[in-house]
């Protein structure tokens, strides 16, 4: 039986299988644990008095009894959390800002090692940095966590994509297998705040990480147990390895310099959204149950599986024209951003963040195909640096897009 097992286990095609198993599971696990703190630690960090507190508006009332009794008390105000929002954009960009700096070593070494250990290295690091949030009790312990798990993605991430570009080489099918790890990464994203919130009004802080960190260890035993850490690089006419284009050269190249652009534009909506919707829902919605903050984020799921499943129809059927694509969903994007701050509710608000998620299906379903196709076409078939640009594109929107928004709600609000 075993050793049937493992004959059907290195056949091709199940390898295939496996490798868009593995991958799926850390890009969901990744963006699960990006997306689970955006309804639970602007919460916690208020109740574990992480910032200070200032009375704002409030008026002395006096109440006076017939036995002389007097009674002072503070009405008419609100508390008032000091640089609430830059502390929390600055948490929230943290893991960004790693895997900015991180990400050209990991494509480096991706190119020159493959695709697997830094996997298993990526995975094992993300599992620390989950313990560390469900333990950590103060602002300067969930900032490195946050940090930490910008290291593990830059390796997981990258090889995760990378590895799929690698072994789904036909153009149809690489597209198809990408855009089913995008459908887990819109998933992890959308279904962790719901997942955190509930988890966490009913049974604390701890419990939401300590799960994602198990499944975390579980995938790369997976790993281990599934696709050994063995290179599998091209190798040329010479018998030598193929070396993969230099990170720097594939920038100069200005088809992929316009997808990385488009990348960063099509997540800036979200990044700009997460670390500031839950106090504007707090202030302009303050009847919404601590549970539904997260809820609003879990429609938006089957719009954005329903982008990429056309998506990846209309390349099978007009191929070259993704660009056409990508525009779409950019327009979408903006029209949807401007309507948010004027929804009046929670079921308003849902439909622009549901259209927002859309674009963004079409935008990254169309361009991370094309990215290995520019590779394979105008360079090396070589995928980690290409999908380390990639990453690093949606790096620059998550770690400057929550710093820029915390900033400007503090100064001008959260319609601007």
């Amino acid at each position: 039986c075993k050793q049937w097992i493992d004959e059907r286990v290195q056949e091709p095609h199940m390898q295939k299988k496996l490798v868009l198993v593995i991958v799926s599971i850390a890009l969901l696990l990744d963006n699960m644990l990006y997306m689970v703190i955006v309804p639970i630690i602007p919460k916690y960090l208020r109740d574990i008095h992480a910032y200070d507190v200032e009375f704002v508006g409030y008026h002395n009332e006096t109440q006076r009894y017939k036995n002389g009794t007097v009674i002072v008390r503070m009405t008419g105000g609100q508390i008032d959390y000091v640089h609430e929002e830059v502390e929390l954009g600055w948490l929230f960009a943290s893991k960004a800002l790693v895997q900015i700096f991180v990400n050209p070593f990991s494509g480096y070494i991706i190119d020159r090692i493959g695709y697997e250990l830094p996997m298993i290295i990526g995975l094992c690091v993300m599992f620390s940095s989950t313990a560390i949030f469900a333990l950590g009790q103060s602002y300067g312990v969930l900032f490195f966590a946050r940090s930490l798990q910008g290291f593990g993605s830059a390796f997981a991430d990258t090889s995760g994509l990378a590895m799929i570009a690698d072994r789904f080489s036909e153009e149809n099918e690489r597209s198809a297998a990408l855009g089913i790890a995008l459908a887990f990464i819109s998933f992890g994203c959308l279904v962790a705040p719901p997942f955190g919130s509930v988890l966490y009004s009913l049974a604390g802080k701890p419990v939401p990480f300590l799960i994602l960190s198990m499944i975390c260890l579980l995938d790369g035993f997976m790993v281990f147990m599934v696709i050994q850490p063995k290179q599998n690089k091209p190798v040329d006419v010479s018998g030598e390895r193929v070396q993969g284009t230099p990170m720097w050269r594939l920038f100069m190249d200005h088809y992929i310099a316009i997808c990385s652009g488009a990348l960063i534009m099509a997540n800036i909506s979200l990044a700009f959204l997460e670390p500031t919707i839950t106090t504007w829902m707090a202030s302009e919605m303050p009847d919404t149950p601590g549970w539904m903050v997260g809820m609003i984020w879990f429609p938006a799921f089957f719009p954005h599986v329903l982008g990429v499943y056309v998506t990846v129809k209309l390349m099978q059927r007009f191929p070259q024209k993704e660009w056409i694509l990508a525009a779409i969903g950019l327009a979408m994007e903006g029209i949807s951003c401007f309507a948010v701050p004027f929804t009046k509710s929670v079921g308003q608000l849902i439909l622009p963040l549901s259209t927002i998620c859309f674009g963004i299906a079409l935008i990254d379903t169309s361009l991370l195909p094309m990215l290995g196709y520019l590779v394979d076409t105008r360079h090396v078939s070589v995928y980690g640096s290409v999908y380390a640009i990639a990453d690093i594109s949606y790096s620059l929107a998550y770690a400057f897009g929550p710093i820029i928004a915390g900033g400007i709600v503090s100064t001008m609000g959260f319609l601007a």
